[in-house]
């Protein structure tokens, strides 16, 4: 908190300041370089510290490859939460070996404590986003020839950046300092709730952010509308919600103008080629190659998070849950087992090593567990089957399944992948919000207002993508040449349809189809604990996971959620002994802890 007040509007680190380009991950250059105050005072200059905001999106941008902004390493701040949100959420065990990374074994069993420091990186990390977001509002305030438009879209995309810093702190810690660029006491107690700060950040960027921006990477109108109706929801204020939900749906297009729809392939949304579809609502740009060698701008957080003992070298980290992948299983009808999921389990190779005879899952499966989960006998992306054990670090503390969301193409990794590093990086971006996420907010909006159909033809939407041929995996031409192309064959037996109305007969009954479906269609994308939190079903459905997992994998053996501690992390022991007056803290610990 006290380095905000140490960081000057007229010396600030900004992005290619006098660069009008989308050429580089985050608008243009990376981020080098102090400014005079007359630079500043100049719409490229302004632009420039806007630039340096939207840089700060992956938590990157410390000194060497594997550094973020909070001082930690990159993992600690990544921006897709896939700690914080996918591990502590039961979509993924951490991965590798159970002696690797141990501060992130805390985080998975929820014994975790404020000393931990993975926690204050993520606190700095997002504080700095924020305070870059208010030296634009500084800037913009005493800047001159800048067309009242432009400096209006300048403060509105500063202002959704400070959104969402805030909003990424309020959802892990929820007492957190508020800060904004009138503060000139930097020492601020957490006792204040931020949320409607939030809003009131959003509702400004909803109203004067245009619908179309001259670049991909920039923030428009409508995803300022998506994050407003989420702040609603995150609130339980389901009206402001399902109106602006609405408006976003009807009406919403993404960056460049294209009306707002769901991609016929299912992974369309993980792959560099294809990104910045017409699913992209709020997307934190990429790019591998960009001339600093390092792989600071390619997915530097995920850098541990790609198979063991593979082509890509490391390291083996972020293994879906036997839990996850069960539940992608249908029925006869093609539907979920909403209840128990872990009753039909997907058959796997746990203990069995990959020399020795498997016989894959010949059941009803959802095909996008094949676009989530690396699983033996399945095409891994086009770099061959997925040999089962032998990527695997270390089976009995992480299981037998593989990330896969977040790999490159082995035919396009001459553009799209970046090996700059001991760790893969690559260009694919990170989906804060996608229109998939928009439909299943808005259901859930409108299931608690009992409104409609309770959203089923929202959901139905989403299912019936999975549905598409499209969507299906598919087998390898020659298994031995897997870039050659693949055949008409599916790699599994999918089957998945809509669901029927008698599934949204009710209230509680649309709520139960609606929470599974944001497992399955946004599982190992960071947002599960956060649902399983708000929802306040965390400790039930943890304690599902825990014992499944738990008998045969050993990193979350004992692992317990406390209901009213658990729902939010610890306030960083760091930060409570640095924001004292008199000697005395201001910063106030979380229940619990």
């Amino acid at each position: 908190m006290k380095n905000i007040q140490r960081v000057s509007v007229f010396a600030l680190i900004a992005a290619g300041i006098l660069q009008g380009s989308c050429k580089k991950a985050y608008l243009d250059q990376p981020a080098i370089g102090a400014l005079s105050s007359d630079q500043i005072a100049t719409k490229a200059g302004v632009d420039g510290l806007l630039i340096g905001a939207y840089s700060a999106l992956d938590g990157q941008g410390g000194n060497g490859n594997n550094a973020g902004l909070g001082g930690g390493s990159a993992w600690e701040v990544s921006p897709d939460n896939w700690i914080y949100g996918s591990v502590a959420g039961g979509d993924a065990h951490k991965g590798s070996s159970g002696i690797d990374q141990p501060a992130i074994n805390s985080i998975a069993t929820f014994t975790v404590d404020a000393s931990n420091g993975f926690l204050n990186s993520k606190w700095k990390a997002d504080y700095e986003g924020i305070s870059r977001s208010n030296n634009v509002l500084k800037a913009a305030a005493i800047a001159t020839g800048i067309a009242d438009a432009d400096k209006t879209n300048i403060i509105a995309q500063a202002r959704f950046l400070r959104a969402h810093y805030y909003f990424d702190l309020k959802k892990m810690f929820s007492n957190v300092p508020y800060i904004d660029e009138a503060t000139t006491n930097y020492v601020q107690p957490n006792t204040t709730d931020v949320w409607p700060k939030i809003v009131d950040d959003f509702k400004y960027a909803y109203a004067n952010l245009p619908g179309t921006q001259s670049q991909k990477g920039r923030v428009n109108k409508w995803a300022a509308g998506a994050y407003l109706a989420k702040t609603y929801l995150y609130q339980k204020d389901y009206t402001n919600a399902d109106k602006i939900f609405t408006e976003v749906i009807t009406g919403g297009t993404n960056s460049q103008g294209v009306a707002y729809g769901l991609t016929d392939n299912y992974f369309d949304n993980f792959n560099a080629a294809t990104k910045n579809n017409k699913e992209t609502v709020f997307a934190i740009q990429q790019a591998a190659n960009d001339g600093t060698n390092t792989i600071g701008e390619a997915n530097n957080g995920d850098m541990l998070n790609y198979p063991y003992n593979s082509p890509f070298g490391c390291c083996g980290f972020f293994q879906p849950t036997l839990d996850l992948a069960n539940s992608f299983r249908t029925t006869a009808a093609g539907l979920p087992y909403l209840d128990d999921y872990n009753t039909h389990p997907v058959a796997n190779d746990m203990n069995i090593a990959s020399d020795k005879p498997f016989t894959l899952d010949a059941g009803n499966l959802d095909p996008r567990l094949d676009w989530t989960v690396g699983r033996r006998g399945v095409p891994y992306l086009d770099w061959g089957n997925h040999p089962g054990m032998n990527w695997i670090r270390e089976q009995s503390s992480a299981g037998p399944y593989s990330p896969k969301k977040n790999v490159y193409y082995q035919a396009t990794k001459g553009t799209y992948a970046d090996s700059h590093s001991w760790a893969p990086g690559n260009a694919n971006q990170v989906n804060v919000i996608r229109f998939a996420d928009v439909l299943l907010m808005a259901a859930e909006a409108k299931a608690q207002l009992g409104t409609g159909d309770f959203g089923l033809s929202y959901v139905n939407q989403v299912r019936a993508r999975a549905a598409k041929p499209a969507s299906f995996v598919y087998t390898y031409t020659d298994p031995a040449s897997p870039m050659g192309g693949y055949t008409t064959t599916p790699a599994a037996n999918y089957v998945v349809s809509v669901y029927p109305a008698s599934y949204f007969a009710s209230k509680d009954a649309a709520l139960k189809a609606i929470y599974f479906e944001r497992k399955l269609e946004l599982a190992m994308e960071g947002h599960r604990f956060f649902d399983l939190s708000r929802w306040g079903i965390a400790q039930q459905a943890l304690a599902t996971y825990f014992g499944f997992d738990g008998k045969t994998i050993t990193d979350v053996t004992g692992a317990h959620f406390t209901i009213n501690k658990n729902e939010y992390y610890p306030i960083p022991q760091p930060q409570i002994d640095l924001e004292k007056i008199n000697g005395v803290s201001i910063l106030k610990q979380n229940q619990g802890y």
